[in-house]
């Protein structure tokens, strides 16, 4: 494939990204990939990438997480043993070497361009946000097994604990509280922090390059606007995501800008 991932670069300090939203696979990944469709759907983050559209800036992959995780460490992007993929069996045989290095270009590629782009709005606003968008099953059970338990499974997951939180605290503390007030059909969302994540690699990566000016925030949607087994989504539920997302962005642009 020629194109690994969408990338808009638009005007402001609002970046979105969707790392995991992609479905695709190079012909040789594909031919001894062992796992079906929907069973790498059911591990991916559908419809991320469409609420990466509320911010002018946005990065979707296209490529499956499971040719490449841009979310883990270098060392750990290609999935090689079924511990480091919730269990599964993902290869027919083992991945020969030059597979995993092209898959290994990809991630480099992806994190040289991100960077280039990231400096660029570090050079003309200062600093900026990240929104990390992913998404978590809570039904591992089966499609008719019980949920996940609600205590330890919030309906939005914030992952912080990759930054320094006293630093972007009045940034974080907007957003989560902006979430938490807007209101979402059925009630309001149900938003804790490091609950089930703390955050992964792309937000440590971005905390790492950039201490001072780049602040990501790691969100996590549990499925519960979908069915996790068939991918598919309830549409309003979706859309509300979305638009809860956009509510939060006023607030957090003030908090990045206030004195």
């Amino acid at each position: 494939m020629d194109q690994t991932w969408r990338v808009h670069v638009g005007d402001g300090q609002l970046i979105a990204t969707a790392i995991h939203d992609g479905h695709e696979l190079r012909p040789d990944v594909a031919a001894n990939m062992a796992l079906s469709d929907k069973e790498r759907l059911r591990e991916e983050d559908p419809y991320t990438g469409t609420w990466a559209a509320m911010a002018p800036t946005r990065f979707v992959s296209l490529l499956s997480r499971f040719e490449v995780d841009l979310n883990r460490p270098r060392d750990k992007a290609v999935y090689l043993t079924p511990a480091d993929a919730w269990g599964l069996h993902v290869w027919k045989q083992e991945p020969p070497a030059e597979l995993i290095a092209q898959s290994l270009k990809e991630y480099d590629k992806f994190y040289s361009a991100i960077r280039g782009v990231l400096e660029t709005i570090e050079r003309t606003f200062g600093r900026f946000v990240v929104f990390d968008l992913h998404t978590y099953n809570h039904r591992r059970g089966g499609p008719t097994g019980p949920v996940a338990d609600q205590e330890r499974n919030p309906q939005v997951n914030i992952g912080t604990g990759t930054m320094d939180r006293a630093r972007w605290a009045n940034i974080v503390d907007r957003f989560i509280d902006d979430l938490q007030v807007y209101e979402f059909p059925g009630g309001a969302l149900d938003v804790r922090e490091n609950v089930k994540f703390r955050g992964g690699q792309f937000s440590r990566w971005v905390h790492e390059t950039f201490p001072e000016t780049g602040c990501t925030i790691a969100i996590e949607f549990k499925k519960f606007f979908m069915d996790e087994w068939t991918g598919e989504g309830d549409p309003a539920l979706v859309r509300a995501i979305g638009e809860a997302l956009r509510s939060t962005v006023p607030g957090v642009l003030a908090e990045l800008n206030s004195p």
